[in-house]
């Protein structure tokens, strides 16, 4: 369970299996379920520079979500 240094998103879970990401936000919590997301996109994330930007790139509105 990484915790990222990002002003946007406290951290993120990721489960392979079900393909689902789970995010909390640093401002209304979560977790925020977002299903049908690729490994290579929960890498990204944690990996990028701002993940606020990254998800908002490359997540928001183009998975279903849950909270």
């Amino acid at each position: 369970m990484p915790i990222l240094r990002s002003s946007a998103i406290h951290r993120a879970e990721y489960n392979s299996g079900s393909r689902t990401l789970s995010i909390w936000f640093v401002e209304s919590g979560g977790p925020y379920d977002y299903y049908g997301v690729p490994d290579a996109v929960y890498h990204g994330l944690i990996n990028a520079r701002s993940a606020g930007t990254y998800f908002n790139d490359n997540i928001r509105d183009r998975y279903r979500s849950n909270r």
